[in-house]
């Protein structure tokens, strides 16, 4: 095991509830704090130490709370940059990641269309424009994957990203 340095402090770690469902990231300095006031234990740990005059600790990748906290649905704000992201930076209708990408109204605002993440979706420039302020049937497009809302889990493991390989168990991911 390799002894850290201080920029180790300020990695990811994920925080499962005691029932192993994730509910948070956090830095490796919380994680620790955690740890040492009996709140949580370590579940999965990088391969390296951190070290005190008389004792060693091994850093996190994956805490559990030793309680069960009851957490209120978290809602995800619903901008431009969360829907590039859910959709991965890749236009909904031709499958292309070149060039700059928007945002499309499936239903345009002038025929009732709402800002809700079912109705928003990523896509490149050229599609946008052919697609107009008509309904994707109508301009010939269609849909690579059907928009949704993206629940904590999801934003856990595409917007925040998956920075171990150790957390993909618990983000349901293998």
């Amino acid at each position: 095991m390799q002894t850290t340095t201080v920029p180790t402090l300020s990695k990811s770690v994920l925080v499962l509830n005691q029932s192993y469902e994730p509910i948070h990231v956090c830095s490796v300095r919380r994680a620790i704090i955690l740890v040492f006031r009996g709140c949580a234990e370590v579940i999965e740990s990088l391969d390296m130490c951190i070290r005190s005059v008389s004792e060693q600790f091994p850093v996190p990748s994956v805490v559990r709370l030793g309680i069960y906290v009851r957490i209120a649905p978290k809602q995800l704000a619903l901008s431009k940059k969360n829907i590039l992201k859910r959709d991965g930076h890749q236009c909904q209708y031709c499958g292309t990641r070149r060039g700059p990408m928007t945002v499309d109204h499936l239903v345009p605002k002038t025929r009732g269309g709402r800002d809700t993440w079912e109705n928003l979706v990523c896509a490149c420039l050229r599609c946008n424009n052919l697609k107009g302020n008509r309904l994707p049937e109508q301009a010939n497009l269609a849909l690579i994957r059907k928009p949704r809302r993206p629940n904590h889990v999801t934003f856990i493991s595409h917007l925040i990203g998956v920075s171990d390989w150790r957390w993909r168990p618990y983000l349901f991911m293998d």
